[in-house]
C-alpha cells in the first residue's frame, strides 16, 4: 500500500513538473510572438499604402486620366469620321406613275414629296469632316486641362504625403510619450516608496508622503492618457494603411536626425516643380482657349462630306435594266455666321472675365510660393536648431532630479522640490518629443514644396 502511494505521488510529481515546464515554455515564447505581431511599416511604405487608400487620391488619379482621355477626344475631332450607313424605307404609293426612278421605266409614285421611290433602300458609308477654328481650340483647351489635371494630382499627392508623414511622426511621439509616462510613474513609485521609509525613520513627515502618493496617481493617469493618445495616433494612421484599422503594426524609427537642406536648393527645386505654379498657368492656358473657342463663332466652318454606296429601289448593286446602283456622292458646306443677338459677342467676354481672374490666380500663386518657401524654410531650421537645446534640457532636467533626491535623502530638500524636479523632467521629455515632431513635419513640408518627397 505504501509503495502505491508513493508511485501515485512520484506520478503527480512528474504531472506537475511537465505542467510547470510547459508554462514556462509558453510564457518563454510570448515576447517572441508579441515581437512579431503585424508588419513594420517605414514612411515610404506608409506613403505608398496611404496613396492606394485615399479616396480623395484616388479622385485625383481618376480626374487626371479622365482629362487624358479628354485631350485624346479632341484631338479626335481634329480627323475625319466614318459610318456605315443602312436604312429601308417604305412610303404609302399615292396610285400614281412617275419616270423618276432609275431605268427607264414608271414606278409608283409616293405620297410623301421627299422621298424618292416606294421602296428605297439605302446602304452606304459616309465620311463626315468638319474644319474650323473652334474644333482647334478644343484640342488646346484639352491639353491645357490635362495639364492642369496632372497638377492638381501632384498637389493632392504632396498634401497626401504631409499628411501622413505627419500622423506617422504624430504616432511615434505619442509612443514615446507613453514610455515618458511610463518611467514618470516608475519614478513616483520609487519616491513614494523613500518617503514612507523616511517616514519610518522619523526623518520626514507624513505630508511628504501624501504628496508623493498625489504624484504617484496623477502619472498612474498620465500612463492612461498616454496609452489613449498612443492607440488613436495608431489608429488615424492606420486608417490611411489597412483596409482594417485595427491591424496591429510597428513604425520604423531611425536614429539619424536629416540636415536642412540648403536654401539654394530648395528655391532652385521649388522653383521648377511646383505644382501650384503649374496648376495656376494651366489654368490661364485652359482660359486663352476658351476665349479663342468663343471667337471661333465668328468665323464660318467648313464641312466636307463623302458618301459610296448604293441609295435605289433595290437592295442590289444592279437595278433592273442595267442600271448601276453602286455609286458615290461629294458634298462642301460653309456656313457663314450672320447674326445671333450678341450671344457671341457676350461669351467673348464671359471668357474674357474668366481669363482675367485665371491672370490673377496666376499672380497670387506666384506670391504664395515666394512666401510658402520663406515660412517653410525658416520653420524647419528653427525646429532643428531646437533639437539640440530640448536634448540639453531634458539631459539637464534629468541631473537636477537626481541631485534634488540625493538632497532630499540627506534631508536637504522638500518633497515640492523633489516633485517640481520629476515634473520639469517630464515635460521636458515631451517636449523633445513634440520638437521632433515639428521638425519631421517643418522638413516634410519643405520637401513636398520642392517635390524631394
Amino acid at each position: 500500500m505504501c509503495s502505491r502511494t508513493r508511485k501515485i505521488q512520484a506520478g503527480l510529481s512528474l504531472f506537475a513538473a511537465t505542467v510547470v515546464l510547459s508554462v514556462a515554455s509558453c510564457l518563454a515564447q510570448q515576447p517572441e510572438a508579441s515581437s512579431q505581431e503585424g508588419p513594420i511599416i517605414t514612411l515610404d511604405e506608409a506613403i505608398h499604402r496611404a496613396q492606394a487608400n485615399e479616396p480623395a487620391f484616388a479622385a485625383s488619379v481618376a480626374e487626371s486620366k479622365a482629362a487624358g482621355l479628354d485631350r485624346s477626344i479632341a484631338r479626335a475631332t481634329l480627323l475625319p469620321g466614318a459610318v456605315y450607313h443602312n436604312q429601308a424605307l417604305y412610303t404609302q404609293p399615292n396610285g400614281e406613275q412617275n419616270q423618276a426612278g432609275q431605268g427607264v421605266g414608271s414606278q409608283p409614285s409616293p405620297r410623301f414629296i421627299a422621298n424618292n421611290a416606294v421602296r428605297e433602300y439605302a446602304s452606304q458609308a459616309v465620311v463626315n469632316e468638319t474644319v474650323g477654328l473652334a474644333q482647334m481650340a478644343e484640342v488646346k483647351r484639352a491639353d491645357a486641362a490635362a495639364v492642369f489635371a496632372e497638377a492638381q494630382l501632384e498637389v493632392a499627392r504632396r498634401g497626401l504625403v504631409e499628411a501622413v508623414v505627419n500622423l506617422y511622426y504624430s504616432s511615434l511621439a505619442a509612443d514615446q510619450k507613453l514610455t515618458v509616462a511610463k518611467r514618470a510613474t516608475t519614478e513616483a513609485d520609487t519616491f513614494a516608496g523613500l518617503t514612507k521609509k523616511r517616514e519610518a525613520a522619523r526623518e520626514a513627515a507624513h505630508a511628504d508622503v501624501i504628496k508623493a502618493q498625489l504624484e504617484q496617481l496623477q502619472r498612474q493617469r498620465d500612463v492612461t492618457d498616454a496609452s489613449i493618445a498612443a492607440k488613436k495616433a495608431k489608429l488615424e494612421l492606420a486608417v490611411l494603411l489597412f483596409p482594417d484599422p485595427r491591424t496591429p503594426y510597428k513604425l520604423q524609427t531611425s536614429p539619424n536626425v536629416p540636415d536642412v537642406p540648403t536654401r539654394a536648393a530648395v528655391e532652385a527645386a521649388a522653383t521648377s516643380n511646383n505644382p501650384d505654379l503649374r496648376s495656376a498657368m494651366a489654368a490661364l492656358k485652359q482660359n486663352d482657349a476658351e476665349v479663342l473657342a468663343a471667337r471661333a463663332a465668328y468665323l464660318p466652318d467648313l464641312g466636307l462630306n463623302f458618301t459610296y454606296g448604293i441609295d435605289a429601289p433595290q437592295f442590289a448593286v444592279n437595278g433592273p435594266d442595267g442600271v448601276r446602283n453602286l455609286g458615290y456622292s461629294g458634298s462642301v458646306t460653309l456656313d457663314i455666321p450672320v447674326w445671333d443677338w450678341l450671344s457671341t459677342q457676350h461669351k467673348v467676354k464671359q471668357s474674357e472675365i474668366r481669363r482675367d481672374a485665371a491672370r490673377v490666380a496666376l499672380t497670387a500663386a506666384q506670391k504664395r510660393l515666394i512666401a510658402n518657401l520663406e515660412e517653410t524654410y525658416s520653420e524647419a531650421t528653427t525646429a532643428h536648431d531646437q533639437l539640440a537645446s530640448l536634448n540639453q534640457s531634458v539631459e539637464t532636467a534629468a541631473e537636477s532630479l537626481r541631485l534634488t533626491k540625493l538632497r532630499y535623502t540627506g534631508g536637504e530638500a522638500t518633497v515640492l522640490e523633489v516633485v517640481d524636479a520629476q515634473n520639469a523632467l517630464t515635460s521636458a521629455e515631451n517636449a523633445r518629443e513634440d520638437g521632433a515632431v515639428r521638425y519631421q513635419a517643418a522638413l516634410a513640408n519643405l520637401q513636398t514644396l520642392t517635390g524631394t518627397l
